[in-house]
C-alpha cells in the first residue's frame, strides 16, 4: 500500500473517531422506538435521553425548571416549548453527550424540531468536530400496533420494555434485567391507542416531511421481530 493510501486511511480513521453522531427516533406509538433505543444506546455507549424521564426527574428533584414545569402540569397544561427546550439543552451539553446521543420523545412537533436544530448548532459550534445527524423513522403498518400496545409490559425500575407476543420476559411478569414485577400502563387499551394514533398523525407525522426535506431522514422497516428490526437498524447507523 502506498504512503498516500496509508495517510488517507489514517485521515479517515481520525475523522470517524472525531465524528459526533446525533440520532432521533420518529414513529407512531408502540412502533418499537423505546426498545430499540435502549439497545442502541448500550451498543454505542451513547446516552439514551428520554424526554419524559428527564422532565420527571427535574420535577422530582425540585429543580427551578422542574418547579415551573410542575406548575403547568398540575393545572393540566402543557409545559411551555421554551422550557422543554431549555431542559433538553442542559442535558445535551453534558460531557457524556460529546460523542453523540440518542434522543427519544423529542422533538414532537416542527416547532420543537426548529428549537433542537438551534440547540445543536449552539453546542457544536464550540467544538471542532464533524457531526452526523439522523432522524430514523420507524415505518410500520399501524394495523399491527394496537396488538403491540395491548400486549406491552414495562419495568417500572429499569425501564426495560417487553411485549407478550414478540418479546416476552423469560419468567412471566418478571423483568429479565432487574427482577422487578412488570406493569401495564393504564392507557394501553384499544380505545386509547386509536386516539393516540390520531394525535400522532395530526401533530407528529409532519416531522417526517420536515426531516425528509432536510435530507436527514432515514426510513427503517419496523415490521418483523425485535432482532430483525435490530439488524436493519445496525445497517442504518453505519
Amino acid at each position: 500500500m502506498s504512503t498516500v493510501d496509508n495517510k488517507t486511511q489514517q485521515f479517515n480513521l481520525e475523522k470517524r473517531m472525531t465524528m459526533k453522531k446525533e440520532f432521533i427516533f420518529l414513529g407512531p406509538p408502540a412502533c418499537g422506538k423505546g426498545t430499540q433505543t435502549n439497545r442502541l444506546a448500550e451498543f454505542l455507549n451513547f446516552p439514551h435521553i428520554d424526554t419524559g424521564s428527564l422532565l420527571r426527574a427535574e420535577i422530582k428533584n425540585e429543580t427551578p425548571d422542574g418547579v415551573v414545569a410542575k406548575s403547568f402540569i398540575d393545572k393540566g397544561n402543557l409545559v411551555p416549548a421554551e422550557l422543554v427546550a431549555k431542559i433538553i439543552k442542559n442535558r445535551l451539553v453534558q460531557d457524556d453527550c460529546r460523542d453523540g446521543y440518542i434522543l427519544d420523545g423529542y422533538p414532537r412537533s416542527v416547532e420543537q424540531a426548529d428549537k433542537l436544530e438551534v440547540i445543536n448548532e449552539e453546542i457544536n459550534s464550540k467544538r471542532d468536530v464533524d457531526v452526523e445527524f439522523k432522524a430514523i423513522y420507524f415505518d410500520i403498518d399501524t394495523s399491527v400496533l394496537v396488538e403491540r400496545i395491548v400486549n406491552r409490559r414495562s419495568c417500572p425500575v429499569c425501564g426495560e420494555i417487553y411485549n407478550l407476543a414478540s418479546k416476552a420476559p423469560e419468567k412471566e411478569g418478571i423483568c429479565d434485567k432487574c427482577g422487578s414485577a412488570l406493569t401495564q400502563r393504564k392507557d394501553d387499551t384499544r380505545e386509547v391507542a386509536e386516539a393516540r394514533f390520531a394525535t400522532y398523525d395530526r401533530e407528529t407525522a409532519p416531522l417526517i416531511e420536515y426531516y425528509k426535506n432536510k435530507g436527514v431522514l432515514v426510513s427503517l422497516d419496523a415490521n418483523g421481530t425485535f432482532d430483525e428490526v435490530w439488524e436493519r437498524l445496525l445497517e442504518i447507523i453505519k
